[in-house]
């Protein structure tokens, strides 16, 4: 009898959580699962917006930036863009973009110099925006100097968005979480 009510409420539970679009709160990251999701060429702005703020502004407004980094980091930001792959839908994403949105807040990065690509669960877009591009996980974030891809941090960060960011722009020796 115990196994019966044990599987009915893990079966519960997993249709639930299916459903959910309340946040969940852990101890640093708040993830909302929706069937919601964007795909294409997107805005910072359009993650500002139900359902998707209810992610991105507690993960965003929790997030400290570590200052030492970032004021190093001003000095190396010359001609530096940054496309970034990510999925609405995706717990990474929903936590590395709104920290990564904040780190270019502290470092007064230009937006213009951003641009944000929202995949589907494929990591494919209508546009075929991803083409060539070896998108395998989400977030992905490219970094680019003078057109030229310097570096990429996937998934997550090896030690904070901040220093890997750091580690790339300054030349450091760097591997994202996928390579070897």
């Amino acid at each position: 009898m115990k196994k019966v009510i044990t599987l009915i409420a893990l079966t519960t539970t997993i249709i639930s959580c299916k459903a959910q679009t309340k946040p969940i709160m852990t101890s640093e990251t708040t993830v909302v699962t929706t069937n919601e999701m964007l795909v294409g060429k997107r805005t910072k702005e359009e993650l500002l917006k139900l359902p998707y703020n209810l992610w991105y502004n507690p993960n965003h407004d929790n997030y400290k930036p570590d200052a030492a980094i970032i004021n190093d980091l001003k000095k190396n930001i010359r001609d530096i863009s940054i496309t970034v792959f990510m999925g609405t839908w995706c717990e990474d994403s929903q936590q590395q973009v709104p920290h990564f949105y904040k780190i270019l807040e502290a470092l007064q990065f230009n937006d213009a110099n951003v641009t944000l690509i929202t995949v589907d669960k494929n990591k494919t877009t209508p546009e075929q925006l991803e083409k060539g591009l070896n998108i395998t996980n989400v977030p992905t974030f490219i970094i680019y100097k003078d057109g030229k891809e310097l570096h990429r941090i996937v998934e997550r960060p090896m030690e904070t968005l901040e220093k890997d960011m750091h580690k790339i722009v300054t030349g450091q020796p760097y591997k994202h979480a996928y390579e070897n």
